[in-house]
């Protein structure tokens, strides 16, 4: 038993917000309150010294495989690389001996002093001999050298597949630039790592989430094939990953394979399965998203990648097992796809949205309206207005930017949302810090300085709530994101009140420790 005094705790409970006292035994909270007010317990006394407790953070969407495994790629993000040239250069260093691919992460045109995206002729200066590829920061985009399009046999008759783009030059060659589903041609032929190491990769990603605070998380992209993700977490939780996972499994595997059994579907369990997965368009930055007016100077309108059909066909078997349906969407196009699919449809959960929207990046006032009526979810990312300014000012221009990831019009509209990272895609090395996004929510300003549109700004206290208690009634996670007798123990120790300092600094703010079931799992 161990016993917290002299603190400040924010509970994110709405029945009992504050507390300077906390008693922890067996992984959970047995006793909350005032000090003056706690029982006698005898136990190990921590002495906090006015130091601040918040619940446990809660990462409502993001792809931790991918994460841990670009973390050993090239970073090709600010302030290492500002360009192409300097981008090849690190690529050329790359130890590609264990897996004979050169692979890189991160770039975003709008960072790059040439302000496009690396082609297949930059990528063969790096090699001709090995394949390269370079993930854009959406994870939406990859750019690829000659020898990878090579091995996955594309040339200019190579059709694009369906939801997919292979880009062209004027001679109808592949310029190496492959969008949305176009990527696979080439990522199917990516020797695939062991069990062993993503496990391993999951464990010591598992330290770098537990010292931004994060004690919760969601994977966004599960699949079966090479290696089935949700046995991948298991095993990780047997070898040390100490965060609970929700998993999110692509809808072709759910169709594909019998995962959907009882033994899988526990929201007690350290990992289990919460919902089937969709994409109804692509990104903002990468000009994929559906949008019902072009993006700035083109005719582009983006990429419609699911039907209305297809919705329900996923939805049918969601209704069936009592999970979420969460599709990907941030045009206005995609968006209203899915609302008006779903608005004549009956809701199939009670305790949390049976439709989720990622993204949601510019629903339209029709959308606002329909999804708060039905009871649909929005998980916006306030990080990709912080970090991709650029392209979005490129891509839509300030007005319309300045709307997007409209946190305060979904709270003001009665939208069920929940803040998250989708790290590692976005254009900052730390994406899945949490204090990041709280940032860019609160102040609406991007890294560089931009207004992001103030009639969007949350509260810090809201903020809080987005990444704690509505975010655990977002991913259906049970007993967490609140400080709350029963509840588990997961907290996180501050130096300082999050609602008191400068919240242009708000990014700069590192725990001091947090804890998971009880559990020391990280100290500064």
């Amino acid at each position: 038993m161990k016993i917290f005094r002299n603190a400040k705790i924010y509970t994110a409970n709405t029945d009992s917000h504050s507390a300077t006292a906390m008693v922890v035994a067996d992984g959970k909270i047995q006793w909350l309150g005032l000090e003056e007010d706690m029982p006698l317990y005898e136990g190990e006394i921590v002495d906090l010294q006015g130091k601040v407790i918040i619940p446990g953070i809660i990462d409502a969407h993001m792809h931790p495989i991918m994460l841990a495994d670009v973390l050993e790629q090239v970073a090709c993000l600010p302030p290492q690389i500002l360009s192409i040239e300097e981008m090849i250069v690190a690529l050329q260093k790359y130890d590609a001996s264990q897996r004979g691919w050169i692979l890189g992460w991160g770039y975003d045109e709008g960072k790059l002093a040439e302000k496009r995206a690396p082609l297949k002729e930059d990528l063969d200066r790096a090699s001709t001999a090995l394949p390269v590829i370079v993930m854009r920061t959406c994870g939406h985009i990859i750019s690829v050298n000659s020898k990878a399009l090579e091995i996955a046999g594309i040339t200019k008759d190579t059709p694009n597949p369906q939801g997919g783009q292979i880009d062209r030059d004027q001679n109808g060659e592949p310029t190496g630039v492959l969008r949305e589903n176009a990527r696979n041609l080439v990522l199917q032929h990516l020797p695939s790592p062991s069990e062993d190491e993503i496990v391993a990769r999951l464990v010591k990603l598992s330290h770098i989430l537990a010292s931004y605070g994060v004690t919760s998380i969601t994977e966004m992209m599960a699949t079966v094939s090479p290696l089935d993700y949700l046995t991948l977490y298991r095993k990780a939780r047997s070898k040390g990953l100490k965060q609970r996972v929700a998993v999110n499994y692509v809808w072709d595997d759910i169709q594909k394979h019998d995962l959907l059994v009882e033994d899988n579907l526990d929201p007690q369990a350290g990992a289990y399965i919460g919902g089937i997965k969709l994409f109804s368009d692509g990104s903002v930055s990468g000009r994929t998203a559906l949008v019902s007016e072009p993006f700035l100077n083109s005719t582009e309108t983006g990429i419609a990648m699911t039907t209305k059909e297809e919705l329900l066909a996923a939805s049918t078997v969601a209704r069936k097992y009592g999970i979420q349906l969460v599709v990907h969407a941030m045009g206005d196009k995609a968006i209203d796809l899915i609302v008006d699919t779903f608005y004549e449809e009956e809701a199939w959960l009670t305790d949390a949205p049976s439709v989720r929207i990622e993204h949601a990046a510019m629903p339209s006032e029709s959308a606002l309206k329909k999804a708060a009526e039905w009871g649909i979810g929005f998980v916006p990312q306030p990080i990709f207005l912080f970090c991709e300014i650029e392209s979005y000012l490129q891509n839509l221009g300030l007005e319309k930017t300045q709307t997007l990831y409209g946190v305060q019009t979904f709270l003001q509209q009665g939208i069920a949302t929940a803040l998250s990272s989708d790290a590692p895609a976005t254009s900052w090395a730390e994406a899945s810090n949490p204090f990041v996004t709280i940032q860019a929510a609160v102040t609406r300003t991007a890294y560089d300085g931009t207004d992001l549109g103030a009639a969007e700004r949350i509260s810090v206290e809201e903020a809080l709530q987005l990444y704690t208690a509505d975010a655990k009634k977002m991913i259906r996670m049970e007993n967490v994101g609140q400080l709350k007798e029963g509840y588990e123990a997961n907290f996180v120790i501050l130096a300082e009140d999050l609602r008191e300092i400068s919240q242009d600094q708000i990014i700069n703010v590192k725990p001091l420790a947090t804890y998971i079931e009880g559990e020391c799992v990280f100290k500064q």
